[in-house]
C-alpha cells in the first residue's frame, strides 16, 4: 500500500547557502500525490513544484527546484532521501524560504520526526519503476549507472585528497529499513580548504562545523569527529537516495554512483526516462512492496543511529 504521515511534522533550522531561518511542515497528503513541495512565503503565482526529476535545475553544491513560474526551492535531498527511506510516497512540503533546512547535515532528524508521527497505510497499491536494461551517464568526473535488480540495491565509490576521507566504498540493500539504520544519520561534508572559498563566492553562508563534518587533510575539524569511519561516503548514497526518489516512485533496480554527484544522478535519470524500454511501471503485490525501502521500518529502528 501507498504510505502516508498520519501528522504534521515541523522543523525549524537556517538554509545552508543564505544562513536565513527556514521553518518547514510535512504533512499528509492523499493517494498518488507523490511529494509535492509548496512555498508559503509566496502569495501570488504558482507557489508549488512537484518533486520529480524533470523540475531539477543544474546547481552546485545541492539539488534545486525549479517550476514553470521560475519559483525555486534548493537542498531538497535530504528530505526527499528521508521520505523515500521511511517508504512516504505522499506528503506535501510546506517551506517559508528558497531553501530546505539544513539541520545537522543530515537526514536523521526528519527520519527521527516522521516515524514518531506515524505513517499511514493508503488504499492504493504503490507503483515502482523497475530496470529491465542497464543505463549510464558519465562525464570525466565520474559515472552513475542504474541496473537491473530483484531488490532495490546501491554501491558507491568516493575518491578525494584529504586523507581524513580517502578512498572509500559501500554496497548495501535499501530494503525495508536499511536507510533508517546505515545512512540516514551520515552528514554532508567539505574540505576545509574549500570553506573560505565557498564564503568568500556567497556559498554555503549558513554551513557550520555542527551542520557538515569538516577535514583538513588527516584531521576531522568537527566536534565529536565522525559518526561512521565510513561516514563521507554513506553520505553520498543518502544523497543519491533522495536524488534518485525523485524519479517520482520507487526503483527497483542497482544504482552504482562512482565520483557521482547531484547532477550527475539526475542525468542518469533523464537517461533512463528517455529511454523507454529500459524500464517499467509495477503495480507492486504485497510480496514485491515488502521488499522496497522504508517497508515495515519500525520507530524503535532510529534507536540504532546517532
Amino acid at each position: 500500500m501507498q504510505t502516508t504521515l498520519k501528522h504534521k511534522c515541523t522543523f525549524t533550522g537556517v538554509g545552508l547557502h543564505s544562513g536565513a531561518p527556514v521553518t518547514m511542515h510535512v504533512c499528509p497528503a492523499d493517494v498518488n500525490s507523490g511529494i509535492l513541495v509548496k512555498r508559503t512565503d509566496v502569495a501570488l503565482g504558482d507557489n508549488k513544484i512537484q518533486a520529480r526529476w524533470d523540475q531539477v535545475r543544474q546547481s552546485p553544491l545541492c539539488t534545486l527546484l525549479v517550476n514553470q513560474a521560475g519559483l525555486t526551492v534548493s537542498t531538497v535531498e535530504h528530505v526527499m532521501a528521508a521520505l523515500a527511506g521511511c517508504g512516504i510516497h505522499n506528503a506535501t512540503i510546506e517551506v517559508d524560504g528558497p531553501e530546505i533546512p539544513i539541520m545537522d547535515g543530515s537526514a536523521v532528524t526528519f527520519v527521527r520526526a516522521f516515524l514518531d508521527a506515524g505513517l499511514l497505510a493508503q488504499s492504493h497499491a504503490v507503483r515502482a519503476i523497475r530496470v529491465l536494461k542497464p543505463v549510464r551517464f558519465e562525464t570525466d568526473a565520474g559515472w552513475a549507472s542504474l541496473a537491473p535488480s530483484d531488490l532495490p540495491r546501491m554501491s558507491f565509490h568516493i575518491d578525494f585528497e584529504d586523507a581524513a576521507i580517502g578512498v572509500q566504498e559501500k554496497s548495501m540493500n535499501l530494503s525495508n529499513g536499511s536507510f533508517v539504520r546505515e545512512l540516514c544519520d551520515s552528514r554532508t561534508f567539505c574540505r576545509f580548504s574549500d570553506v573560505e572559498y565557498m564564503r568568500a563566492n556567497g556559498l554555503a553562508l549558513g554551513g557550520t562545523f555542527e551542520n557538515a563534518v569538516v577535514v583538513d587533510g588527516d584531521e576531522v575539524l568537527s566536534p565529536g569527529g565522525l559518526r561512521h569511519s565510513d561516514e563521507a561516503v554513506r553520505h553520498k548514497m543518502l544523497d543519491a537516495l533522495g536524488d534518485i526518489a525523485l524519479a517520482g516512485a520507487p526503483i527497483i533496480g542497482h544504482y552504482t554512483g562512482y565520483r557521482a554527484g547531484h547532477a550527475m544522478t539526475n542525468s542518469l535519470l533523464r537517461v533512463l526516462f528517455a529511454t523507454p524500454d529500459a524500464f517499467e511501471i509495477v503495480e507492486c503485490d504485497a510480496k514485491l512492496a515488502a521488499t522496497l525501502p522504508g517497508a515495515g521500518v519500525k520507530s524503535e529502528e532510529i534507536l540504532q543511529v546517532a
